[in-house]
């Protein structure tokens, strides 16, 4: 009975290619199939994982060569069970077994050699749509892809800047709140200005059957996710999970050096109001575009979903600098927080928090 349903399941997302087209589905698919691919999903036991995080300091290191280059690049679509939060679980979709997926670094030029794998284990078809290709869907219909099955895609970044790869099948909208999303970012030929540390977040919104901190199992939404009304908003798949009580801080500086942030807004639906707390982005490039002059001191800015930003940011004194959605709401009732930590010795002259005690010695 299950391979039967499987096997609908995949017909109705258009395995075979009449359905995806430009990355996008000619014909929404219905609230039955929806609910009959969240069905499929739960029937079949998914791996479990501890963690569905990625480390935000796992990012490859800035690209040093002068002439463009073949670059080989796996990605795995991996559905796998994990905690929300402690005591709540949810079937993941992820690239590689992480949200977001895994930072992809090129330079402008350079040719991608994909490879995409699907295993077997999985229930649903997956794909990958790339904004930095310029191709019919940025590879969505080439990479079209059942369980069992592997593609491969051959582009050409021809233009410099941070873009969200995203699984673009006709339910995209559940595959991507479900995890499938990420950066590529393509240098320009001039390299990026030196920072002390790199930095990768990602948000996304999770459409549940429970309420946030409900322990058990939680079942993907689709009616929720059809209202725009989320369980969670997250950083990273995980409730606060760069946060000193979770996984620690996203990254540790000492006080005087300058972190860049590479930020992705998965969605699928919410835009993010982009804020360090106690900071500002010195530079903030919107939109990850590398081929304008980025913006000085900006406290918020919109990332919207299928977008990204690149900031910097730089720490006078020491503490922890929270980096949110502005919507307040997500962070303090749905999860959407990061912290970043500095060490170091305190600066009253630029932050004084106890300035009577600091008078009196």
């Amino acid at each position: 009975m299950l391979e039967t349903t499987r096997r609908r399941t995949l017909k109705a997302m258009g395995v075979g290619g009449a359905t995806a087209v430009a990355g996008c589905a000619t014909k929404a698919p219905s609230a039955a199939e929806s609910q009959r691919q969240r069905e499929t999903m739960e029937q079949q036991s998914k791996p479990k994982t501890d963690r569905v995080a990625a480390d935000p300091t796992d990012i490859p290191g800035p690209i040093t060569r002068s002439e463009p280059a073949e670059v080989d690049v796996t990605l795995r679509a991996e559905e796998v069970t994990a905690e929300i939060e402690p005591g709540v679980t949810f079937d993941f979709m992820t690239y590689n077994g992480q949200i977001p997926g895994p930072f992809v670094r090129v330079r402008q030029g350079d040719t991608v050699n994909l490879t995409f794998e699907n295993p077997d284990s999985n229930v649903m078809p997956h794909n990958v749509d790339f904004h930095a290709a310029a191709g019919p869907g940025g590879g969505a219909e080439a990479t079209m892809t059942a369980p069992g099955e592997t593609t491969h895609l051959r582009f050409k970044a021809t233009y410099p800047g941070a873009y969200i790869y995203h699984c673009a099948v006709p339910n995209m909208d559940m595959h991507i709140s479900a995890g499938m999303f990420g950066i590529i970012l393509v240098e320009p030929p001039a390299g990026l200005p030196e920072v002390d540390q790199e930095i990768y977040l990602g948000q996304h919104e999770i459409y549940t059957d429970g309420q946030a901190g409900q322990e058990g199992h939680h079942s993907f939404d689709v009616a929720s996710m059809k209202k725009e009304e989320p369980t969670y908003v997250l950083m990273n798949g995980e409730k606060y999970a760069f946060t000193p009580d979770v996984y620690g801080p996203a990254a540790t500086l000492e006080t005087g050096q300058k972190a860049r942030v590479f930020f992705v807004t998965g969605g699928p639906n919410l835009t993010s109001s982009f804020h360090p707390i106690g900071n500002v982005w010195e530079e903030y490039y919107p939109q990850g575009s590398l081929s304008t002059d980025p913006q000085k001191h900006i406290q918020t800015s919109p990332v919207v979903p299928g977008s990204t930003a690149i900031a910097t940011m730089s720490f006078p004194v020491p503490g922890d600098f929270k980096i949110v959605d502005h919507a307040l709401t997500r962070v303090a009732r749905r999860g959407c927080m990061a912290v970043v930590a500095a060490e170091g010795e305190e600066n009253p002259d630029v932050f004084d928090p106890n300035p009577q005690s600091n008078a009196s010695a």
